[in-house]
């Protein structure tokens, strides 16, 4: 396949915000690729070389692909700087600097097979003279590249694809165009990507043998499961109800959700919610999670929470995250910040997967494999049948230092499903039904100029939810309460890779900020009430048409979710459940509330 088309439909789907037609789009694109190339085409299209997990980074910073693209249009770098700065785009500027420049042998059209190549060779390069070697081989890139494919080129090497295209849609676009596009089928597909979070794998399965070639996709130590999810009532008496009068519930820990995987032989490894390799930041459970769990393969599934070293007490999570990304000083932090894991789940054990048995039987195999330890414990558990017994257990869990429950199904049925969001789990935080005590999990997608004593800088965020059935990000808050001056002046650099020069794909809002981000970013808040407002689209129309959500009284609580991903973020279905659970609810008809 020439890369020269692959951009041509990149430009496509940058063009519409409608996603069955960016649907479409990729299907078409997709349907006559097959082995390596369709596997190359996913990769890319997801702004990745390989699957998350791997790491596999470019490490070509903005700096670096400026060089290659003056190197390769004859202009002065601080033109290239200039123009960039001007237009918030260097692949845009890239191709405007490449028209009319002569393109070094144009007649030999570039490849997908071998553009991917040599951005493999820009992710290897390692070592002294690394910087000169990536440049050197984007620089050639560039200078056989049409104006075209520059754009979509320096793009992906920055970070920055901005197609608009989500692992959702790509799922989507491949139940389309190799299979018949229907639920059954839809569902059949993501669950083979959310056993192996790897869409090029699903791909190239599909692709060859249909919905029969996803059978061999399962379980595979080293190869991370992506996260079962738990979706929220207002009051525990609900919890209850939603599981027929009995749960185990367990207690919520306010930490790092880390899924361990174990080999036979070898080092395990350790992976976050959002599926990042961090075993290096935490060498104490590496060394502490062999001798704790009886067999060997095993998957299990934990909360990190730091403890304090003098009264073995649960520490606050910012506690933790100061061993997030730590390269440095491991020896001294890991006796300064000592952690341990709350095992909570089992998905293999031995050879035997176990994440298709209910929860109870799951329960019982992770307490028959493992030896509790002061790094590796169990997380504390009790079957409750009342509500009376729930709080008290609520309580217990508060005074241990959690943040409050979650509450487990029993029932028939209630094995793991990864990826998915339901009823089987329930999270649940004290007073629910007393205001809006639970935090919320915002992605940034807009900033506004600070005045007065925050002049020079963004002084306030627009905040967006998750909405997973149409893939979309609609806003609910502006927020700048909350933010010390540390942390205001930390926001750009962490903004940066997600500046947008226009609304991003899959933004939706009625409220324009001064500058625009792709949804990359997420923040915990925290707020007095949700109430209707007329220009945030989150949960539009489902309390009262033309209104959305918006929290009131919006503050930062000073928690950057470096675990989540965008789409990790708070749901519109969970704003609507925690609405639902507040006191006071809508305004009458024509008394809208003010919006945030």
């Amino acid at each position: 396949m020439r890369f020269a088309d692959l951009a041509a439909v990149y430009e496509r789907l940058e063009a519409t915000p409608k996603r069955l037609e960016m649907r479409a789009i990729l299907a078409e694109l997709l349907r006559p690729l097959r082995g390596p190339e369709l596997e190359e085409v996913v990769y890319l299209s997801q702004g990745v070389l390989r699957p998350e997990y791997e790491g596999v980074e470019l490490g070509v910073a903005d700096s670096l692909a400026r060089r290659a693209v003056a190197a390769a249009s004859g202009a002065e770098e601080a033109e290239v700087g200039r123009r960039t700065k001007a237009s918030g785009d260097l692949g845009r500027t890239t191709e405007e600097l490449l028209r009319g420049v002569r393109r070094l042998d144009a007649t030999t059209p570039l490849e997908v097979r071998g553009v991917y190549a040599e951005l493999r060779a820009i992710a290897g390069a390692q070592g002294e003279g690394s910087q000169e070697e990536k440049v050197r081989i984007l620089t050639e890139m560039l200078r056989r590249a049409s104006p075209l494919e520059a754009r979509f080129l320096v793009r992906f090497v920055v970070g920055t694809l901005r197609v608009g295209v989500r692992e959702m849609t790509i799922l989507d676009a491949l139940t389309v165009a190799f299979a018949d596009g229907s639920k059954e089928a839809r569902a059949k597909v993501e669950g083979a990507f959310n056993l192996s979070s790897d869409l090029g794998r699903v791909a190239t399965a599909v692709a060859a043998d249909g919905l029969d070639g996803l059978a061999g996709i399962g379980l595979e130590v080293g190869r991370p499961v992506r996260p079962m999810l738990a979706e929220r009532e207002p009051t525990l008496a609900e919890v209850l109800a939603r599981m027929d009068g009995t749960a185990a519930v367990e207690y919520k820990y306010d930490g790092l959700r880390v899924q361990a995987h174990l080999p036979v032989s070898g080092p395990p490894r350790l992976f976050s919610r959002r599926l990042e390799e961090i075993g290096a930041q935490f060498p104490d459970l590496l060394e502490a999670l062999p001798r704790a769990l009886r067999v060997r393969p095993a998957i299990v599934e934990g909360e990190c929470v730091p403890i304090d070293p003098d009264t073995d007490e649960i520490q606050p999570f910012q506690e933790v995250a100061h061993r997030r990304g730590r390269k440095h000083d491991l020896d001294r932090v890991r006796e300064e910040i000592p952690v341990s894991l709350f095992l909570f789940d089992v998905l293999l054990a031995g050879d035997t997967p176990t994440y298709g048995l209910d929860f109870p039987a799951r329960r019982a195999k992770l307490e028959a494999i493992v030896r509790p330890s002061e790094r590796i414990r169990l997380a504390t558990q009790k079957v409750v049948t009342d509500a009376a017994s729930a709080t008290a257990f609520l309580d217990e869990a508060i005074a241990a230092g959690g943040e409050g429950l979650v509450a487990k199904s029993l029932a028939p049925g209630s094995s793991y499903r990864a990826g998915a969001r339901g009823f089987w789990w329930i999270k649940y935080k004290r007073d629910y039904t007393t205001g809006l005590t639970d935090s919320i999990d915002g992605v940034v997608v807009g900033g506004f100029h600070g005045r007065g004593r925050r002049a020079g800088r963004f002084g306030a965020f627009l905040l967006a939810v998750y909405d997973p059935d149409r893939d979309r990000f609609p806003t609910f808050c502006k927020v700048g309460s909350g933010f010390d001056d540390a942390q205001l002046a930390e926001m750009p650099k962490r903004l940066a890779p997600f500046a947008a020069d226009a609304t991003p794909p899959g933004v939706e809002t009625g409220v324009a900020p001064d500058a625009w981000f792709r949804p990359g970013l997420v923040l915990e808040i925290r707020g007095a009430e949700l109430t209707l407002s007329p220009v945030h689209r989150a949960g539009l129309g489902a309390v009262r048409e033309g209104a959305g959500f918006a929290l009131r009284f919006p503050r930062f609580t000073g928690r950057f979710r470096d675990d989540k991903g965008p789409t990790d973020a708070t749901t519109t279905g969970e704003l609507l459940t925690m609405y639902r659970g507040q006191i006071r609810q809508e305004a009458p008809k024509g008394d809208e509330e003010r919006p945030a």
